[in-house]
């Protein structure tokens, strides 16, 4: 089976959320009101996740991971992730599901702020898949920090001595969602445009961004960045570098990712990044424009479809607006995103949220789900179907119900 046109996608989306308005109204009538979205299903998936003790096979099954490899496209292609999370143990789990493959290797940073039992609970499950572990090294992670850039470093390393001969690394935040199948990503990055390339979305840094790299910073652990004493000057970049400014999020060959833990240009230009604002919007993109690096494109622009984001100053230009609302003129989208997010036909959508609309995340998760299933070219086992459950016995049916299921 293969996957619906694309010029169909608005009216499964449209669909999609009539069954989710319809099973939202199903689960508020037949759901106690003490166990309801309202009381922390995040809690309750902990709880579970903690406290039973069931084997893995049950946990695996319970929440709907797929355990097998969907095509012979897709095994003879494995691809390596980088999860960084902190919050919102539903949010990981919904996505660690949607691009889990068994041929795939995943590492998984958690924020060394985040609470002791959360981080119990993701080791507990990442236990349970032999190809997905936790970061060696955890950072405290600080928005614009260094600390960003180190928590993908540390994980490059892990995924550096996996036995799996993973093709090609994506980072992701715990906030992303897939919009592409796993079959569909793997035909992307061996499509002709991307076949053996790295994609880092970015150009010349522009005069607006400039202030990032000219002034020294330092990182207030866990809080925020701020400028060093009156604004220091820094020295221009090693190597003579051209600067990049692009998005912290990228596909890159693990050729690249070697050369990003070996070579001397790597090292001098990452030593210099430290005391930079975001440098991670600029150090891969800033890389992937010289000719020593592997897989680069020495001429590449904005190309490559890594996410949809809605940005606020973009409103009007590329998006007629966010239905949800804006967290650092980022929109959290609502359900009326939807179609606009699958028109993008980008590989992942940032950002959603379990607690103000749930709702966009239920939709788009069934949606992308029927889609995977329907490429499969094995038998599809019951387990892998998100389906609605009536039976409240214990915190798994509790996430099965809010995930529109």
């Amino acid at each position: 089976m293969r996957q619906l046109e694309g010029t169909k996608c608005s009216f499964l989306v449209c669909l999609g959320i009539s069954i989710i308005i319809f099973s939202f109204i199903y689960l508020r009538t037949r759901t106690p009101p003490e166990l309801n979205r309202d009381c922390q299903l995040g809690a309750l998936v902990e709880s579970y996740i903690l406290n039973s003790h069931l084997p893995c096979s049950n946990l695996k099954r319970d929440l709907h991971f797929i355990t097998k490899p969907l095509s012979r496209e897709e095994e003879a292609y494995p691809l390596a992730f980088i999860v960084t999370i902190h919050k919102e143990l539903e949010l990981f789990i919904r996505l660690l599901r949607a691009i889990y493959m068994p041929q795939n290797v995943y590492c998984i940073h958690v924020d060394a702020k985040a609470p002791r039992q959360y981080r119990e609970a993701v080791q507990k499950l990442v236990s349970c898949f032999p190809n997905t572990f936790l970061s060696s090294h955890s950072e405290t992670v600080t928005y614009a920090g260094f600390s960003r850039l180190q928590a993908d470093l540390n994980c490059m390393k892990d995924l550096a001595k996996s036995k799996t001969d993973w093709k090609k690394v994506v980072n992701l935040c715990g906030q992303d969602f897939p919009v592409k199948s796993n079959l569909e990503l793997v035909q992307y990055m061996l499509s002709q445009q991307w076949r053996d390339k790295n994609m880092t979305p970015g150009v010349k840094q522009p005069m607006s961004m400039m202030y990032r790299t000219q002034r020294q910073y330092k990182e207030i652990v866990g809080s925020h960045v701020a400028p060093k004493g009156l604004g220091l000057r820094k020295r221009p970049p090693p190597h003579n570098l051209q600067l990049y400014f692009g998005t912290a999020y990228y596909v890159l060959t693990r050729p690249f990712v070697d050369f990003v833990l070996e070579s001397p240009i790597a090292h001098d230009f990452l030593d210099w990044s430290r005391d930079t604002f975001s440098p991670d919007e600029h150090y891969w993109v800033t890389l992937n424009h010289i000719k020593e690096a592997p897989g680069s494109r020495i001429d590449g622009g904005w190309e490559g479809a890594i996410r949809a984001i809605k940005w606020r100053d973009q409103e009007g230009s590329a998006h007629s607006g966010c239905k949800g609302h804006y967290i650092r003129d980022i929109c959290i989208y609502g359900v009326e995103d939807l179609p606009w997010i699958i028109s993008m036909d980008s590989m992942f959508a940032n950002k959603f949220e379990s607690n103000t609309f749930p709702e966009a995340l239920d939709c788009l998760e069934q949606w992308h789900r029927n889609k995977v299933l329907n490429q499969a070219t094995v038998p599809i086992e019951p387990s892998w179907l998100l389906a609605i459950h009536s039976n409240y016995s214990n915190s798994s049916s509790y996430f099965n119900s809010s995930a529109g299921e």
